[in-house]
């Protein structure tokens, strides 16, 4: 790499097939109450995304926190000849795109594939996993010199979370740090984005953040991360409450999102599911293996929308969810309709589902997210807020840069005692 630039600073890359623009949030906000911070925009994570990046990250920049992600096989490694990360998270290995390998052992080539972080970071950097996820054993970890640090709510890991909570306005949870239980809590709702937390804790814990820095963080995560990418949970002033998210309603989120349900709903609760994309040759399974949790949670009424959503209400059905309870539509004006129709106090509304394009349009899902936010009772949010932000970034954009007014105590600056270097190369 003799065209390369060399710094000593972390350089964090984060991959897995859910959570990582939470947990990059997460962690950049919490590295924010201490150093200078660069972190990708927003769910910017395909390559482009980081070759423009290696044009904006900043000698001044104290640390870097990026998401890689991949649609396909050898992406993740074109992201670290790029910039080479000497911290890797990698926050699950699960379902999300699984119908670009069914050529490559379906699971096993998402394995593989995330893999390639490990293999692509620097060899004697951290790696940190998800201790309770059962498919993250396929990662190939063996012949990394590094150091490889867990987290995890079920068993043994280095740092783990107990007594989890739901609370009025997200979660709190306990983690050891430091020789005490200290705890934490999280403006968002679902015991998956504890996980996210964990990793962002963890993390900035060996960079020397203190606890009050990780809640400081963790309390303001939210204030520049777009409600489009991530399940928002809003609450009426009837009693009424509105959960959505549908950008990439994969079928590990639509799950937390329908736990979150059964967790929030106070009253009559409505899942409202869509297809879900990406999945190829097993995609019939996995509708059918998502009514099947449906099924089993606190749900009053399902009503599926698309081709593949069909079997979602099929899958709880054969679970014993009764058919007076199901409703598929074929029309999404109908199912709009349907949901305003229903509208009364106490009643929780969950809407998940994929994002189609069609002609550069947004629709179906999406946009019914849209026509609630307008219509139901008593809500007062913008429509306009919920819209895909652009890809484009331009080449003289300003670095995605945070300047901390934090002191830096304890470890002082911290190129001064990072002990990996930071690589990438120099597009000419």
């Amino acid at each position: 790499m003799s065209d390369a630039a060399e710094f000593h600073r972390p350089v964090i890359a984060v991959t897995g097939s859910s959570g990582k623009t939470t947990t990059k949030e997460m962690t950049a906000s919490i590295l924010h109450q201490r150093f200078k911070t660069f972190k990708s925009r927003e769910n910017g994570n395909d390559v482009w995304f980081t070759s423009q990046y290696v044009k904006q990250i900043e000698e001044s920049d104290e640390a870097i926190v990026l998401e890689y992600g991949m649609l396909q096989a050898g992406q993740i490694a074109k992201h670290c000849q790029l910039i080479q990360p000497n911290i890797g998270m990698i926050t699950n290995v699960g379902k999300a795109h699984i119908g670009n390998f069914e050529k490559r052992g379906g699971l096993a080539g998402v394995a593989a594939a995330k893999s390639e972080l490990i293999h692509g970071m620097k060899q004697d950097g951290w790696l940190f996993i998800n201790a309770d996820d059962e498919n993250s054993k396929l990662l190939s970890i063996s012949g990394f010199q590094g150091e490889v640090i867990t987290i995890g709510m079920k068993g043994s890991a280095d740092y783990y979370a107990k007594d989890i909570l739901y609370t009025e306005d997200g979660m709190s949870f306990k983690v050891f740090l430091n020789g005490e239980y200290i705890l934490f809590t999280v403006p968002i709702y679902g015991v998956h984005h504890i996980y996210n937390a964990l990793f962002a804790i963890a993390v900035t814990h060996r960079l020397g953040c203190s606890p009050l820095e990780m809640q400081a963080g963790l309390d303001t995560f939210c204030d520049n991360y777009s409600s489009y990418f991530r399940l928002n949970v809003h609450r009426l002033t009837n009693g009424m409450t509105f959960m959505y998210y549908t950008f990439d309603a994969k079928p590990c989120a639509v799950k937390a999102g329908l736990d979150v349900l059964t967790e929030v709903g106070k009253g009559v609760n409505i899942a409202v599911l869509g297809d879900m994309l990406s999945l190829g040759i097993y995609s019939k399974d996995e509708h059918l293996q998502l009514g099947e949790h449906a099924a089993k949670k606190n749900v009053n009424y399902l009503y599926t929308y698309g081709q593949e959503g069909k079997w979602i209400g099929e899958g709880a059905l054969a679970s014993g969810f009764s058919k007076e309870q199901w409703m598929h539509f074929e029309s999404i004006e109908e199912l709009q309709g349907k949901i305003i129709e229903k509208a009364q106090p106490q009643l929780s509304i969950l809407l998940m589902g994929y994002m189609s394009i069609e002609n550069k349009k947004e629709i179906e899902m999406t946009e019914t997210v849209r026509y609630l936010l307008q219509n139901l009772p008593t809500i007062k949010l913008d429509p306009e807020k919920y819209t895909q932000p652009k890809k484009e970034l331009a080449k003289d954009a300003p670095a995605i840069s945070t300047d901390s007014k934090a002191p830096k105590t304890f470890f002082g600056s911290i190129q001064q005692w990072f002990p990996f270097p930071f690589f990438y190369n120099k597009e000419k």
